[in-house]
């Protein structure tokens, strides 16, 4: 989870820093807590989430490339093993708000909202933005249409909008209904272009909308949690 406005600050590598020092802390939570409390002497203006995610790249700021590359094939399988092996009555009860406050506005604050759906999101997302900062074109699967559902469907537990149809393109889009009713705007883009969009960072590729521009203005303002 981390906020896009400081996402655009940074580089390839404190990407894929800040995704070695996730996946390295899940099976080590006291790394995370010994982050935050470093980030609060270090960076007292970021909040806890912007805190901690700093703390991880400034951890291996030193480590060239290769190494982090090395470090990211062997402690993401271990991160995601450990968190499966916490029983899902307790992912539910733990609060992520317990500690980071920035958790009360996801959709769900709990562990099992991180193990199910942020921690592929988060790296899927900067799997986009590593993409779109060297060119390299990402290969799209069902994985990718899984996400994009998941994406979707916090967009659509939250919507108060009007009914709006969604024609996205591309392997992880398809055809999605926000509201109820009739729809009285489409909203035509590619999926991973829309998904950017709504992470709130900078547009890549066209966003075309059809029908009552009010409500086009309220779909292209909405935003996800990534």
């Amino acid at each position: 989870m981390v906020e896009a406005d400081r996402v655009h600050r940074w580089t390839v590598r404190d990407a894929v820093a800040h995704e070695v020092g996730q996946f390295e802390e899940l099976p080590k939570p006291w790394l995370m807590i010994t982050r935050i409390r470093r980030a609060r002497r270090a960076h007292p203006e970021l909040g806890a989430l912007d805190g901690h995610n700093t703390s991880q790249v400034e951890d291996r700021a030193e480590a060239p490339g290769e190494r982090l590359v090395e470090e990211f094939a062997r402690v993401a399988p271990k991160g995601a093993r450990s968190l499966a092996r916490v029983p899902v009555p307790v992912r539910r009860r733990l609060r992520m708000s317990m500690i980071f406050p920035e958790a009360k506005a996801l959709p769900e604050d709990s562990m099992e909202y991180l193990h199910s759906v942020l921690l592929a999101r988060d790296t899927w997302m900067h799997r986009v933005d590593i993409s779109d900062a060297t060119g390299a074109e990402p290969v799209l699967d069902a994985h990718d249409h899984e996400i994009m559902g998941q994406v979707l469907l916090d967009l659509a537990l939250g919507w108060t909008g009007p009914c709006c149809l969604l024609d996205l393109s591309g392997p992880a889009g398809g055809r999605y209904r926000l509201g109820g009713g009739p729809p009285v705007v489409t909203l035509r883009a590619d999926a991973v272009a829309f998904a950017r969009h709504l992470s709130g960072r900078p547009p890549l590729g066209e966003l075309v909308s059809e029908g009552d521009a009010e409500a086009a203005a309220v779909l292209t303002a909405a935003r996800v949690v990534f």
